[in-house]
């Protein structure tokens, strides 16, 4: 069995920053352990996978160590290949994933695509002691959307100051953790975090500006936004918020064109 492979830069507008992301575009689905190992042999953070389906394609996200519900950067890649290779002359792609719904992306002019987002609001929560041990640093307030925690800082250099203690951080009971703060030169900057997910640091994460978005459009009284994650590669994020929908924009770079091999005996 041969299957087509793309490594894609999301959030980039150059290669070797954003987020890199596998896309392999299916005939049918594999069996989810199969998935599971390409992701984990490819050792991105994600691994997205496509199946057409009429006039929409089912997407499924894989982390080196487990399935994801919903992959900002892996959708953003996917859409790339799919408009780059496949539908060549479509200007949307529609996705459906049996776990978050319906999702889109849209080319626009400059090459920007447009994601179209479930929005996931945070509730403030109690500062957990373990969160600040294992940051290093206390929050001003922490929130908790479905799936990630959300801290927030004073200011940029305190995002940029952390040094996370891993170890203690894979203990936490949630997919992730975010940190934000005020942007010195945008609206507001963040990091993320998802050892238990197999991600110690991610470059550049969409899902997680499902729950950063909602939150600073709220404090800054606006819903276009302009965000960057301040991880080594570094990516910048054009936002907006519809209430309960989410638009998270940016480019994205072909790396990479393959082919995996699967022996057919396996």
């Amino acid at each position: 069995m041969r299957i087509p492979i793309y490594q894609i830069d999301a959030f980039a507008e150059r290669l070797f920053t954003g987020n890199p992301a596998a896309v392999c575009p299916l005939q049918h689905w594999l069996e989810a352990g199969l998935m599971q190992q390409i992701a984990a042999e490819n050792n991105l953070a994600e691994t997205a996978f496509t199946v057409k389906n009429a006039n929409r394609y089912e997407i499924r996200w894989f982390t080196p160590e487990t399935e994801v519900d919903l992959c900002g950067h892996a959708t953003l890649a996917a859409a790339h290949v799919l408009l780059h290779h496949y539908e060549k002359d479509a200007e949307k792609i529609v996705f459906h994933s049996h776990r978050s719904g319906p999702l889109t992306v849209d080319r626009q002019n400059g090459g920007l695509l447009v994601l179209d987002f479930p929005s996931d609001p945070p509730s403030e929560v109690a500062n957990r002691t373990d969160l600040i041990e294992a940051l290093g640093k206390a929050p001003v307030s922490t929130l908790k959307g479905k799936t990630d925690y959300l801290l927030l800082y004073p200011s940029q250099k305190d995002i940029e100051a952390l040094q996370p203690n891993f170890f203690l951080l894979d203990r936490i009971d949630a997919r992730g953790v975010i940190v934000s703060a005020p942007g010195a030169d945008v609206d507001f900057v963040s990091r993320f975090f998802a050892p238990g997910c197999g991600i110690p640091e991610d470059p550049v994460t969409g899902s997680a500006h499902t729950t950063l978005v909602p939150y600073w459009s709220g404090v800054l009284k606006k819903t276009t936004l302009a965000a960057r994650q301040l991880s080594a590669r570094g990516g910048s994020l054009h936002c907006e918020y519809l209430g309960e929908r989410v638009k998270i924009a940016g480019k994205a770079v072909s790396f990479l064109t393959g082919e995996i091999q699967i022996p057919s005996t396996r």
